[in-house]
């Protein structure tokens, strides 16, 4: 319907034109015959009617009625008191039709007028461009009827040619209606004539790239799913180990400590009771008690290992400084620790993260002095925008030639990347261009009430 609507509107502007140009061709033609006749009529009876002017009024009226109409002029003969004795009759030619005022002003040029003067009369020969606009409004009738007619047979082929040649686009259409409703598989038939073969063979390759893409987003979706699912399995599996640590370490403060506390308390009783009586018997309760006070020193060292109590009494600075503190009095190394939590406030972190922060330092530092025979360490954490940055580097031996992941001992740091990439974050541990290794924490800060 718009391209015939189009089509129509293009035609009627070129017939306008056409028209338009027809117009000012009737005008020149009309002025140029009218103007002609009029100067042929004026010159021709200049030089004739004076010879029937001197034999009187009555010789030049029958000159005059004698040579009838002159084309395209009136002519009247006037007497001196301003009586019209005589007027051209009416031109027989196409008589009682003329043609519309507003076209015969359009068309028509000035009329000229040109008086003959004699001593008792005048003669006025006027120009007349009526017939010469009639045949000029007979000319445009005849171009606007033909006019109308191409104007009917253009639109009617349009109409027909169009028709077939859009006619497969109700299929288009509603194929594409389908695939708009989730109908994907959607094909469309070969389609009659080039352009409509071109656009059916475009759309089929457009639903099969749609159904890939579709498919790989699917794919892309269930793996999302199943790498989140895993990651709450890690965390799940991860939470609870921490509690059975955390049990354990309880257990181990709590019960064994006291145990072995009360054992030492009474060897060194027994010792003080035989000491000067039974030699062997001190000796054997001094022997108890010293057994006691490693058994207790050693149970201490292993429960900060097992649980850091200290990060959930006193928080992340506290618990990171308590293991620099530890790992300088057991491992007679230089640590250097530099915690920066101000820009959180009074936030505090939430657990995960602050377990895996500390984990991270312990597992960092431990495998720098066991693997790389580090004797310096240094520490950074700090808040960067929305996360939380721990930095550790060593000035130890570095990274095995077989990577990482190659080397033996090494589990820790694979736990270590799975902690973070549960957590949302990322762990980084690379070799030092100065020696040593670096190992980055980056972890999301989460908000309390999205945690």
């Amino acid at each position: 319907m718009q391209i015939n609507l189009i089509v129509g509107v293009l035609t009627l502007l070129f017939v306008a034109a056409m028209l338009w140009m027809q117009v000012q061709h009737a005008r020149d033609s009309v002025r140029e015959e009218v103007v002609a006749a009029n100067r042929v009529a004026a010159q021709l009876l200049d030089r004739t009617v004076w010879r029937y002017a001197a034999q009187g009024q009555a010789a030049m009226l029958a000159f005059l009625q004698g040579m009838g109409r002159v084309r395209s002029n009136d002519i009247s003969l006037i007497d001196g008191t301003g009586q019209v004795l005589y007027t051209s009759p009416p031109s027989p030619y196409k008589a009682g039709r003329d043609a519309p005022a507003w076209f015969a002003w359009l068309v028509q040029p000035p009329l000229a007028e040109t008086n003959i003067e004699f001593p008792d009369s005048r003669l006025l020969v006027r120009a007349n461009a009526s017939r010469a606009v009639l045949d000029a409004w007979d000319d445009l009738m005849w171009q606007l009827l033909v006019a109308a007619g191409l104007f009917l047979v253009v639109n009617l082929g349009v109409y027909l040619l169009v028709g077939r040649t859009v006619r497969p686009f109700a299929s288009i259409v509603a194929a594409l209606n389908q695939v708009q409703e989730g109908r994907f598989g959607t094909a469309l038939p070969g389609l009659p004539g080039r352009e409509a073969g071109a656009i059916g063979a475009a759309f089929n390759r457009m639903v099969a790239e749609l159904q890939r893409h579709i498919e790989t987003e699917r794919r892309a979706v269930r793996a999302e799913i199943q790498l989140s699912d895993s990651r709450e399995l890690t965390r799940w599996i991860e939470q609870h180990i921490e509690d059975e640590r955390k049990l354990i370490a309880r257990e181990l403060h709590d019960e064994l400590g006291q145990s072995v506390t009360a054992i030492r308390s009474m060897a060194l009783s027994i010792a003080s009771r035989t000491q000067g009586r039974d030699a062997t018997a001190e000796q054997a309760a001094r022997l108890i008690a010293d057994e006691s006070s490693r058994l207790y020193d050693a149970m201490h060292g292993i429960i900060p290992r097992l649980s850091p109590l200290v990060l959930d009494r006193f928080g992340l600075a506290e618990a990171l400084d308590d293991l620099a503190e530890r790992t300088r009095r057991s491992q007679g190394v230089d640590v250097q620790v530099q915690v920066d939590l101000a820009p959180l406030g009074a936030e505090p972190l939430q657990p995960d993260t602050a377990l895996a922060v500390y984990r991270a330092a312990q597992e960092g530092m431990s495998n720098a002095l066991r693997h790389g025979l580090a004797t310096r360490l240094r520490l950074d954490v700090q808040v960067r925008g929305n996360e939380l940055l721990l930095e550790l580097t060593d000035n130890g031996s570095g990274l095995p030639a077989t990577g990482v992941d190659g080397g033996a001992g090494h589990h820790g740091v694979r736990w270590m990347a799975e902690r973070a990439q549960a957590l949302g974050g990322q762990f980084e541990l690379l070799a030092r261009a100065a020696g040593g290794t670096l190992l980055r924490l980056q972890l999301p800060l989460v908000a309390r009430g999205a945690a």
